[in-house]
């Protein structure tokens, strides 16, 4: 009876534990993560590719003996400037300065036997109107006198030609510039015609020409721009360049090209630009490595973001912006050059007066609503 009672007491007291544990309690809803946007603003901005440059001397002359000789002296300082005319390297003058003599000798006695010839001329010719002297004694006075002013010419020539090898013996700097090392030391035999000819060579430091290689994919996409209209090239091409050191500091003078290559090198695909730049100072030298950047196209309707903006997926770059209903979208996006530091220029996925998110992105998930606290 007593065990009775107690089942009965009990079986209430399990149901309702039992329909209290059937019912889940509601989760809380998670609050909508806060993000701070960007309204995005089409603007016209300029276009500078950067490419990696390489400076040349914009007149660099080999130096070359033109006579054979040993060398006497070195008369520059090896690797400083060095002005147009400036003596550079003396070669023995003594052997030019006699073969100049022996030719002004021979030239003298050719004049006199000119002399003898013409005066010779001069008395056969009217004995032979007087039929004096036979017709022949006056045809072979004449080839005489000429024989003998050929010969004058011919001792010219060779007096002309010494007076240049001896002008050659001290070779001279064609041009103003640095001179570099010279290759070869005071006493040696030089020979014109062999390979210790070269004795060193003189570049001109200013101006200075600025080399770079733009790639085939590069024009192809800058074609392409400017068809679509996203692209807008500087009147007669007139383009400027300035140029950044290895250090970071940027080179104070701007150039502009003056020479592109007409065709492609079928090894690298790229063709040659050149550009030409004031160095008034010299602080540029022949083959340091710097950045060019060129100026003068614009991008008419561009979009620019931060490049913090901007995620990695598995089908390209996307970032997330915010509808008029408060809700996160997630846009696909083409980028296209690097905008100073921070930035990146989008050609494709935002538009004029999108919402973007900056700052907060990772917490946002496509389709909820997410909370503005700042725009930026």
């Amino acid at each position: 009876m007593n065990r009775a009672r107690l089942l009965a007491a009990a079986v209430p007291a399990a149901v309702l534990v039992l329909s209290a544990c059937g019912k889940e309690e509601a989760a809380p809803q998670r609050p909508p993560p806060v993000v701070s946007v960007m309204v995005l603003k089409a603007q016209t901005i300029p276009m500078s590719p950067t490419f990696v440059a390489q400076t040349e001397s914009s007149r660099q002359v080999d130096i070359v003996a033109r006579v054979s000789g040993y060398l006497d002296r070195i008369a520059y300082a090896e690797g400083q400037l060095v002005k147009e005319g400036e003596l550079l390297f003396q070669i023995d003058p003594r052997p030019f300065q006699a073969q100049l003599q022996s030719a002004e000798g021979e030239l003298l006695a050719q004049k006199a036997r000119l002399t003898t010839a013409a005066a010779t001329l001069r008395r056969v010719a009217p004995l032979v109107k007087q039929d004096a002297l036979p017709l022949s004694d006056l045809d072979k006075a004449q080839g005489e006198y000429e024989s003998a002013n050929a010969a004058v010419f011919s001792a010219n020539a060779r007096v002309t030609e010494a007076k240049l090898n001896l002008a050659y013996a001290s070779i001279r700097s064609p041009v103003s510039g640095v001179a570099s090392r010279s290759l070869q030391r005071q006493g040696a035999f030089i020979n014109a015609q062999g390979e210790n000819a070269k004795l060193t060579y003189v570049a001109t430091l200013d101006p200075m020409w600025v080399n770079f290689s733009v790639s085939q994919n590069q024009v192809a996409k800058w074609r392409d721009m400017v068809q679509k209209g996203q692209l807008v090239l500087p009147a007669s091409l007139d383009y400027k360049v300035e140029i950044v050191m290895s250090d970071g500091v940027a080179y104070p003078e701007r150039g502009k090209t003056n020479f592109a290559d007409p065709s492609f090198d079928k090894d690298t695909g790229t063709f040659l630009v050149r550009s030409e730049l004031p160095n008034p100072k010299n602080d540029l030298r022949p083959g340091m490595f710097v950045t060019a950047r060129v100026l003068g196209a614009t991008q008419p309707n561009a979009i620019v973001i931060p490049q913090l903006a901007v995620q990695q997926g598995s089908n390209g770059h996307f970032a997330f912006v915010v509808n008029d209903k408060g809700v996160a979208e997630i846009r696909q996006v083409l980028l296209g050059d690097y905008q100073g530091a921070k930035d990146v220029v989008v050609l494709g996925g935002l538009r004029d007066g999108d919402q973007l998110i900056v700052d907060g992105a990772l917490k946002v998930v496509a389709g909820q609503p997410v909370k503005i606290e700042k725009k930026l």
